[in-house]
């Protein structure tokens, strides 16, 4: 039987395809934004600021799948509580990942509140309002049996906050471009406490306070503000 001769259009396919194979090879990220980074929460954050203070906690039984996968995705985790002059009491965690790929995202407290047991009430963005400028964040509402708990939170990905997972993606593609892959951070506080409105604008007033006791640098690293 004669052989078929290839038409251009199957080599101008062919070789379409195998530049594009080349180009995605090129583009995979192949080293991480942050670098030999020294940035550690437990020396970052102060103990006290403000009217705040470090207030010990409990400790705390962690599911040992919940923790699997905190210890996979996160480098870093610091959780604290901090009680004001007041008697109000602030629950904060932030976890650091240096790794910031498709596979070692930070998870959302919409997804780790109900894994935990937790009922999501509500979900709503709101900008959280500083001296610096306004950081995208989130509010929460959360019910674990009498235990009504609002939270506060934002991600960084890189040097910028985000809000779902399409700015994430459109973060990660822009790293991606330069070839490096960015880290990432959850930046969470919580109160437990049946007046949503009171308990945001506590929160907020918590955040504000630290990212003011802080200095330039480690604001920017949490919470992208100059």
């Amino acid at each position: 039987m004669p052989q078929t001769i290839p038409t251009l259009r199957v080599v101008l396919i062919g070789i379409c395809m195998l530049a594009a194979a080349g180009l995605a090879y090129a583009m995979k990220p192949t080293r991480q934004a942050a670098g030999a980074d020294t940035f550690q929460l437990e020396t970052a954050i102060p103990r006290q600021f403000g009217t705040w203070i470090e207030q010990k906690q409990q400790v705390q039984i962690v599911d040992p799948r919940q923790q699997e996968t905190i210890d996979r995705i996160y480098s870093q985790v610091l959780m604290r509580s901090y009680v004001n002059a007041e008697g109000v009491r602030v629950m904060l965690s932030i976890a650091y990942g240096s790794n910031q790929s498709d596979d070692l995202q930070v998870h959302r407290p919409e997804v780790c509140y109900p894994a935990q047991g937790a009922q999501l009430l509500s979900t709503v963005n709101a900008n959280l309002p500083t001296q610096w400028g306004e950081i995208p964040a989130r509010r929460l509402t959360t019910q674990f049996g009498p235990r009504h708990e609002p939270v506060t939170y934002w991600v960084m990905v890189g040097d910028r906050a985000i809000i779902g997972s399409l700015q994430g993606k459109l973060a990660q593609l822009r790293y991606g471009f330069r070839g490096q892959i960015p880290d990432g951070m959850l930046v969470r506080a919580s109160t437990i406490d049946p007046d949503d409105e009171r308990a945001f604008a506590q929160q907020a007033r918590f955040l504000q306070d630290l990212l003011a006791a802080v200095p330039p640098e480690t604001r920017k690293r949490l919470s992208g503000l100059q």
